[in-house]
């Protein structure tokens, strides 16, 4: 949903893998900010790997959260993307699977 952004800046880096990008959501959103680093991108074969490393959503226990994103044409002439998702907890906490499988539904 476009409309929950209200900012995406590249604060270093070309926007290939090292680069950061600052987002600011709307103030609609329950997640205020975020910077995600840029893994790997491979424009050729649809590939987008990168990780969330500051923001509110981390809530002091995800010291990161990995992202590996496929695009791939569907046989109905779409796409569909498949992602990956690795949780990085701070120290030895544990997670809540129910809380967290209702923040991927958000």
């Amino acid at each position: 949903h476009p409309q929950a952004f209200k900012s995406i800046e590249l604060i270093e880096g070309d926007g290939g893998a090292g680069s950061i990008k600052k987002i600011t959501f709307s103030e609609a959103e329950h997640i205020k900010h975020a910077k995600h680093r840029i893994d790997h991108l491979d424009k050729e074969k649809f590939v987008y790997h990168y990780t969330w490393i500051e923001g509110d959503a981390l809530m002091n226990v995800f010291e990161k959260i990995a992202y590996e994103m496929k695009f791939e044409a569907s046989h109905d002439g779409g796409s569909v993307c498949k992602i990956s998702t690795k949780f990085f907890v701070v120290g030895d906490v544990q997670l809540d699977e129910e809380k967290l499988d209702a923040g991927k539904e958000k």
